[in-house]
Protein backbone atom coordinates (compact mmCIF):
# COMPACT_ATOMS: atom_id res chain seq x y z
CA UNK A 1 0.00 0.00 0.00
CA UNK A 2 1.53 3.52 -1.22
CA UNK A 3 1.52 5.57 1.58
CA UNK A 4 -0.23 9.05 1.28
CA UNK A 5 2.63 12.05 1.31
CA UNK A 6 2.59 13.96 4.86
CA UNK A 7 1.87 17.64 4.64
CA UNK A 8 5.13 18.55 6.50
CA UNK A 9 8.70 17.41 5.37
CA UNK A 10 11.69 15.94 8.03
CA UNK A 11 14.42 19.11 7.42
CA UNK A 12 17.48 17.47 6.75
CA UNK A 13 21.38 17.63 7.37
CA UNK A 14 23.91 16.41 4.61
CA UNK A 15 27.26 14.79 4.86
CA UNK A 16 30.40 15.33 2.64
CA UNK A 17 34.42 14.88 2.79
CA UNK A 18 36.75 17.58 3.38
CA UNK A 19 37.93 17.13 -0.24
CA UNK A 20 34.32 17.06 -1.82
CA UNK A 21 33.96 20.32 -0.24
CA UNK A 22 36.65 21.82 -1.35
CA UNK A 23 37.11 20.45 -4.97
CA UNK A 24 32.70 21.21 -5.39
CA UNK A 25 32.15 24.73 -7.78
CA UNK A 26 29.13 26.56 -7.01
CA UNK A 27 28.95 24.97 -3.21
CA UNK A 28 27.81 28.11 -2.72
CA UNK A 29 23.80 28.29 -2.95
CA UNK A 30 23.55 24.95 -3.02
CA UNK A 31 22.07 24.29 0.00
CA UNK A 32 20.05 26.53 2.47
CA UNK A 33 21.68 28.69 4.60
CA UNK A 34 22.63 27.53 8.04
CA UNK A 35 22.32 23.91 6.37
CA UNK A 36 24.25 21.43 8.94
CA UNK A 37 27.08 20.36 6.79
CA UNK A 38 28.84 16.79 8.21
CA UNK A 39 32.44 16.28 7.59
CA UNK A 40 33.63 13.11 7.85
CA UNK A 41 37.02 12.25 8.82
CA UNK A 42 38.06 8.54 8.11
CA UNK A 43 41.77 8.77 8.59
CA UNK A 44 43.02 9.97 5.10
CA UNK A 45 42.64 14.01 5.38
CA UNK A 46 45.16 15.86 7.05
CA UNK A 47 43.81 18.29 9.98
CA UNK A 48 44.91 21.53 7.89
CA UNK A 49 42.75 19.86 4.87
CA UNK A 50 39.49 19.55 7.07
CA UNK A 51 40.20 22.72 8.71
CA UNK A 52 40.07 24.32 5.14
CA UNK A 53 36.73 22.50 3.88
CA UNK A 54 34.97 23.68 7.58
CA UNK A 55 35.83 26.96 7.02
CA UNK A 56 34.60 26.69 2.97
CA UNK A 57 31.46 25.43 4.28
CA UNK A 58 30.93 28.44 6.91
CA UNK A 59 31.96 30.84 4.26
CA UNK A 60 29.34 29.41 1.97
CA UNK A 61 26.96 30.29 4.57
CA UNK A 62 26.74 26.72 5.92
CA UNK A 63 27.14 24.95 9.46
CA UNK A 64 30.14 23.45 9.27
CA UNK A 65 29.59 19.80 11.75
CA UNK A 66 33.03 18.20 12.02
CA UNK A 67 33.79 14.55 13.12
CA UNK A 68 36.05 13.94 16.66
CA UNK A 69 36.91 10.63 15.78
CA UNK A 70 37.93 9.71 19.35
CA UNK A 71 40.39 6.60 19.12
CA UNK A 72 42.42 8.79 16.24
CA UNK A 73 42.97 11.17 18.75
CA UNK A 74 46.59 10.95 19.80
CA UNK A 75 46.26 13.31 22.70
CA UNK A 76 44.72 15.99 24.89
CA UNK A 77 46.96 18.73 23.30
CA UNK A 78 46.11 17.67 19.75
CA UNK A 79 42.37 17.40 21.10
CA UNK A 80 42.85 20.60 21.89
CA UNK A 81 44.79 21.84 18.81
CA UNK A 82 42.18 20.14 16.60
CA UNK A 83 39.31 21.63 18.33
CA UNK A 84 41.03 25.72 18.61
CA UNK A 85 41.12 25.67 15.23
CA UNK A 86 37.92 23.89 14.20
CA UNK A 87 35.99 26.76 16.36
CA UNK A 88 38.96 29.77 15.34
CA UNK A 89 39.20 29.37 11.74
CA UNK A 90 35.82 28.10 10.81
CA UNK A 91 33.29 29.13 13.66
CA UNK A 92 32.46 25.70 14.37
CA UNK A 93 30.18 25.53 17.17
CA UNK A 94 28.61 21.87 16.51
CA UNK A 95 30.49 18.47 16.22
CA UNK A 96 30.07 14.60 15.77
CA UNK A 97 31.88 12.71 18.12
CA UNK A 98 32.47 9.21 17.35
CA UNK A 99 34.93 6.51 18.47
CA UNK A 100 36.71 5.26 15.02
CA UNK A 101 37.81 1.89 14.44
CA UNK A 102 38.18 -0.20 17.09
CA UNK A 103 41.89 -1.19 16.20
CA UNK A 104 43.18 2.39 15.48
CA UNK A 105 43.19 4.06 19.29
CA UNK A 106 46.36 6.26 18.98
CA UNK A 107 45.77 7.91 22.24
CA UNK A 108 43.92 8.10 25.78
CA UNK A 109 40.32 8.23 23.86
CA UNK A 110 38.84 4.94 23.88
CA UNK A 111 35.19 5.98 22.84
CA UNK A 112 33.18 9.15 22.39
CA UNK A 113 32.41 9.43 26.22
CA UNK A 114 36.15 10.12 27.05
CA UNK A 115 35.95 12.72 24.28
CA UNK A 116 32.57 14.11 25.74
CA UNK A 117 33.84 14.08 30.01
CA UNK A 118 36.80 15.91 28.93
CA UNK A 119 36.64 19.66 29.16
CA UNK A 120 37.78 20.57 25.75
CA UNK A 121 34.36 20.98 23.90
CA UNK A 122 32.77 22.85 26.87
CA UNK A 123 35.77 25.04 27.34
CA UNK A 124 36.05 26.40 23.60
CA UNK A 125 32.02 26.99 23.59
CA UNK A 126 30.81 24.06 21.57
CA UNK A 127 27.12 22.96 23.15
CA UNK A 128 25.96 20.99 19.63
CA UNK A 129 26.84 17.79 20.05
CA UNK A 130 25.73 14.47 18.07
CA UNK A 131 26.84 10.91 19.07
CA UNK A 132 26.39 7.75 16.92
CA UNK A 133 23.44 5.55 17.13
CA UNK A 134 23.25 2.08 15.27
CA UNK A 135 19.73 0.82 14.85
CA UNK A 136 21.29 -2.41 13.08
CA UNK A 137 24.02 -2.92 15.74
CA UNK A 138 27.71 -2.15 15.27
CA UNK A 139 30.05 -5.11 13.52
CA UNK A 140 32.59 -4.88 15.91
CA UNK A 141 30.91 -4.11 19.40
CA UNK A 142 28.45 -5.68 21.22
CA UNK A 143 25.05 -5.20 21.43
CA UNK A 144 25.17 -4.88 25.55
CA UNK A 145 28.02 -2.31 25.23
CA UNK A 146 26.67 0.02 22.51
CA UNK A 147 23.46 0.13 24.82
CA UNK A 148 25.66 0.87 27.76
CA UNK A 149 27.65 3.79 25.70
CA UNK A 150 24.29 5.03 24.43
CA UNK A 151 23.33 5.45 28.65
CA UNK A 152 26.36 6.84 29.20
CA UNK A 153 26.28 9.68 26.76
CA UNK A 154 21.95 10.01 28.01
CA UNK A 155 23.40 10.70 31.32
CA UNK A 156 25.97 12.94 30.37
CA UNK A 157 24.08 14.90 28.48
CA UNK A 158 21.88 14.90 31.50
CA UNK A 159 24.01 16.38 33.74
CA UNK A 160 24.99 18.95 31.45
CA UNK A 161 24.56 21.72 29.62
CA UNK A 162 25.45 19.84 26.38
CA UNK A 163 22.62 19.82 23.68
CA UNK A 164 22.86 16.25 22.55
CA UNK A 165 21.47 14.22 19.89
CA UNK A 166 21.75 10.90 18.00
CA UNK A 167 22.93 10.68 14.54
CA UNK A 168 22.70 7.14 13.03
CA UNK A 169 24.18 5.18 11.00
CA UNK A 170 22.68 4.86 7.18
CA UNK A 171 20.47 1.98 6.56
CA UNK A 172 17.43 1.37 3.99
CA UNK A 173 14.98 -0.29 6.54
CA UNK A 174 12.61 2.94 7.38
CA UNK A 175 10.21 0.17 9.98
CA UNK A 176 13.13 -1.22 11.46
CA UNK A 177 14.94 2.31 12.25
CA UNK A 178 11.69 3.82 13.50
CA UNK A 179 11.40 0.55 15.96
CA UNK A 180 14.94 1.59 17.49
CA UNK A 181 14.39 4.94 17.68
CA UNK A 182 10.83 4.66 19.50
CA UNK A 183 12.50 1.95 22.05
CA UNK A 184 15.54 4.60 23.21
CA UNK A 185 12.78 6.24 25.43
CA UNK A 186 11.73 3.37 27.50
CA UNK A 187 15.48 2.43 28.01
CA UNK A 188 16.26 5.67 29.55
CA UNK A 189 17.76 7.35 26.67
CA UNK A 190 15.98 10.78 25.89
CA UNK A 191 17.91 12.10 23.27
CA UNK A 192 16.66 13.36 19.93
CA UNK A 193 17.50 10.84 17.25
CA UNK A 194 18.41 12.11 13.71
CA UNK A 195 17.98 8.77 10.94
CA UNK A 196 21.07 8.27 8.65
CA UNK A 197 19.92 7.09 5.48
CA UNK A 198 21.07 7.63 1.69
CA UNK A 199 20.40 10.08 -0.66
CA UNK A 200 19.89 8.85 -4.80
CA UNK A 201 22.75 6.93 -6.03
CA UNK A 202 23.59 4.00 -8.29
CA UNK A 203 22.37 0.77 -6.71
CA UNK A 204 26.22 -0.77 -7.37
CA UNK A 205 27.56 2.65 -5.62
CA UNK A 206 25.27 2.11 -2.42
CA UNK A 207 26.09 -1.75 -2.59
CA UNK A 208 29.74 -0.89 -2.07
CA UNK A 209 29.40 1.45 0.79
CA UNK A 210 27.10 -1.09 2.72
CA UNK A 211 29.85 -3.48 2.13
CA UNK A 212 32.21 -0.80 3.37
CA UNK A 213 30.14 0.77 6.50
CA UNK A 214 28.78 -3.05 7.85
CA UNK A 215 25.17 -2.17 7.63
CA UNK A 216 24.44 -5.61 7.36
CA UNK A 217 20.59 -6.19 7.19
CA UNK A 218 20.77 -3.27 4.40
CA UNK A 219 23.35 -4.84 2.70
CA UNK A 220 20.79 -7.96 2.16
CA UNK A 221 18.69 -5.51 1.48
CA UNK A 222 20.61 -3.74 -1.34
CA UNK A 223 21.68 -7.29 -2.87
CA UNK A 224 17.77 -7.97 -3.44
CA UNK A 225 17.20 -4.91 -5.04
CA UNK A 226 20.32 -5.06 -7.15
CA UNK A 227 19.47 -7.69 -8.60
CA UNK A 228 17.18 -7.04 -10.68
CA UNK A 229 18.55 -5.06 -14.20
CA UNK A 230 15.55 -2.80 -14.07
CA UNK A 231 16.42 -1.89 -10.00
CA UNK A 232 20.73 -1.72 -11.73
CA UNK A 233 19.31 1.00 -14.27
CA UNK A 234 17.45 2.98 -12.39
CA UNK A 235 19.16 3.32 -9.11
CA UNK A 236 17.62 3.88 -5.16
CA UNK A 237 15.47 6.33 -4.50
CA UNK A 238 15.44 6.95 -1.50
CA UNK A 239 11.69 8.95 -1.14
CA UNK A 240 9.63 5.94 0.26
CA UNK A 241 11.95 5.59 3.38
CA UNK A 242 11.52 9.01 3.91
CA UNK A 243 7.89 9.38 3.75
CA UNK A 244 7.81 6.40 5.66
CA UNK A 245 9.27 8.56 8.46
CA UNK A 246 7.63 10.94 8.05
CA UNK A 247 4.42 9.71 8.15
CA UNK A 248 5.12 8.04 11.74
CA UNK A 249 6.61 11.71 13.10
CA UNK A 250 3.52 13.26 11.82
CA UNK A 251 1.30 10.88 13.38
CA UNK A 252 3.46 10.03 16.62
CA UNK A 253 4.28 13.09 18.31
CA UNK A 254 6.29 11.57 21.29
CA UNK A 255 8.86 9.74 18.78
CA UNK A 256 12.49 10.85 19.04
CA UNK A 257 12.74 11.12 15.56
CA UNK A 258 13.45 14.30 14.55
CA UNK A 259 15.28 14.92 11.47
CA UNK A 260 17.32 12.77 8.89
CA UNK A 261 20.57 12.86 7.76
CA UNK A 262 21.39 12.72 4.50
CA UNK A 263 24.94 10.59 3.15
CA UNK A 264 25.40 11.83 -0.54
CA UNK A 265 26.77 8.95 -2.25
CA UNK A 266 25.22 10.30 -5.40
CA UNK A 267 27.16 13.46 -5.10
CA UNK A 268 26.02 16.69 -3.34
CA UNK A 269 24.36 18.12 -6.16
CA UNK A 270 22.03 15.32 -6.97
CA UNK A 271 21.06 14.99 -3.45
CA UNK A 272 20.68 18.49 -2.50
CA UNK A 273 18.41 18.78 -5.67
CA UNK A 274 16.30 15.89 -4.39
CA UNK A 275 16.24 17.38 -0.90
CA UNK A 276 15.19 20.19 -2.31
CA UNK A 277 12.50 19.35 -4.92
CA UNK A 278 10.83 17.11 -2.12
CA UNK A 279 10.78 20.22 0.35
CA UNK A 280 12.66 19.04 3.52
CA UNK A 281 14.88 22.62 3.11
CA UNK A 282 11.19 24.40 2.80
CA UNK A 283 11.26 26.22 6.32
CA UNK A 284 7.36 26.18 5.79
CA UNK A 285 7.15 22.74 5.47
CA UNK A 286 9.45 21.48 8.11
CA UNK A 287 8.65 19.23 10.86
CA UNK A 288 11.59 20.54 13.07
CA UNK A 289 10.95 24.31 13.17
CA UNK A 290 14.72 24.66 14.80
CA UNK A 291 16.36 27.21 12.75
CA UNK A 292 19.98 26.38 13.84
CA UNK A 293 19.56 23.11 12.10
CA UNK A 294 17.86 24.46 8.47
Amino acid sequence: MELAVPEQRLTASIEASAKQVLSTDGLSGLFPAGTWVYLTDVGVDPLDTIVAAAAKVRACGYAPVPHLPARRIGSRDALELRVNRFVGEAGVDNVLVIAGEADEQKGPYSASIDILRSDVLSKHGIQKIGVAGHPEGNTTIPADIVKSSLLEKAAYAADTDAEMRIVTQFGFDAERFITWADSLPEQGISLPVHIGMAGPAKMTTLIKYAAICGVGPSMSFLKKRGSALAALAMGFDPDPILLAMEDHVATNPFTPIKAAHVFPFGGLKKTANWLDERGSWDIKKSLYLDASVI
